[in-house]
């Protein structure tokens, strides 16, 4: 059976996802261009050899409506005859943008393929598809979750909750993410991955001055009488400092089989060596990672104590830490160059930036096995297992 690997893997600086944010001026079809481009540029592939690019986007309306990633091959300079699709599996679309072109690379349906994402929180804010008074759930939801499904915030509250998982350790896994993260730019560690976009070459919301005091004196960021009164055992401790920020950014990585990348010298960072995807309870929402780390490694017969690093997304503290608590993980071994909360979150792009950092971690520090896991609206996870090579 054919294997596939990594041979290319970078991305856009991460903005802050708002009006004045350092990338806010950027059309998302052009900040996915600018990861494009820059993957063929670094790689010296012929972009008319690509077979597919399939991207993540979350938010599909707007200007990131119109299958995102075709247009923005286009803007690359992509052969017209280069197809393209946007697919959405929420936080988790670029990572299975992942899956879906490494099996197709394994199957023999591809040669060469393009795993991407991208989303500009800035100019498409989060829910612009879904418009005032309109349900995109319906009635059948309503019958199975009488009570109401809830926003992700709460979902965190309701994990904090169940794994009793205090503010302070929250705050202390956030500051340890941005602390993390300086020292990695510090050491030169994201050189290889980022791509400069128009002066901006650095990670907008990180905050290497972050404090357990400052973060201390943050309010709770979704309090609500009704849901306080629906679930008493929520403690309010999730904050904007203890979970992921609204971002813009892009990424992208190349994939194709070992046989390929020899033929045309193509370098591999790490191969693709199993997958997972699976459904948890709505209501907890995040909890899926648990599972689907479980799944992932049974299908690789690997255990825990074989994985060398963990990227692990980090929407909010309180889902990393449950996470860590159920599979007994060493948090010295997760998000090692910083995770979602000092990096950003920009929701369709946030699977291949944590496959184009854990591919890169990798390399630097020789690890022989690294494990992805993302957490994803609706109660959904994807999980994959990459081997170094």
């Amino acid at each position: 059976m054919r294997d596939a690997v990594i041979v290319e893997a970078v991305r856009t600086p991460i903005g802050k996802g708002k009006p004045n944010g350092s990338l806010s001026h950027v059309h998302p079809v052009e900040l996915l261009a600018h990861a494009l481009r820059t993957l063929v540029e670094r790689s010296g592939v012929d972009p008319g050899l690509i077979d597919d690019v399939i991207g993540g986007t979350v938010d599909q309306v707007g200007e990131q409506a119109m299958n995102t990633t075709r247009y923005a091959a286009l803007s690359a300079g992509f052969p017209e005859t280069v197809p393209a699709t946007t697919v959405d599996r929420q936080c988790g679309s670029s990572q299975q943008a992942v899956h879906f072109a490494a099996q197709g690379v394994i199957s023999g349906a591809y040669d060469l393929v393009v795993a991407c994402g991208v989303e500009s929180m800035s100019r498409v804010p989060m829910w612009s598809n879904v418009p005032p008074g309109k349900d995109p759930f319906g009635p059948g939801i309503a019958a199975r979750y009488p009570e109401g499904l809830v926003p992700q915030g709460i979902s965190a509250e309701l994990i904090s909750a169940k794994w009793s998982i205090t503010r302070e350790q929250m705050d202390s896994f956030a500051v340890s993410s941005h602390r993390k993260a300086a020292e990695a730019w510090q050491k030169g560690l994201f050189d290889a991955e980022v791509a400069p976009l128009d002066g901006v070459s650095r990670d907008e919301c990180v905050r290497p001055d972050s404090t357990l005091d400052v973060l201390a004196g943050l309010r709770p960021a979704y309090h609500d009488p009704a849901f306080a009164e629906r679930f008493p055992q929520i403690e309010w401790n999730v904050t904007a400092g203890n979970a992921s920020p609204i971002n813009d950014g892009a990424s992208a990585v190349l994939i194709t089989s070992g046989e390929t990348a020899a033929r045309l010298g193509l370098r591999p960072l790490a191969r693709l060596h199993s997958f997972a995807v699976t459904g948890s309870d709505p209501l907890l929402m995040l909890t899926g990672v648990i599972p689907a780390t479980e799944k992932v490694l049974r299908r690789a017969d690997l255990s825990l104590d074989d994985i060398d690093l963990f990227e692990v997304n980090e929407a909010f503290s309180s889902v990393v830490l449950s996470w860590a608590q159920e599979t007994g993980a060493d948090l010295d071994k997760v998000n090692v160059h910083g995770g979602a909360i000092a990096l950003g979150h920009p929701l369709g792009a946030s699977g291949t930036r944590l496959t184009t950092t854990l591919v890169h971690a990798m390399r630097e520090r020789g690890a022989r096995y690294a494990l992805q896991t993302m957490c994803e609206a609706g109660g959904l996870a994807n999980a994959m297992i990459l081997e170094g090579v």
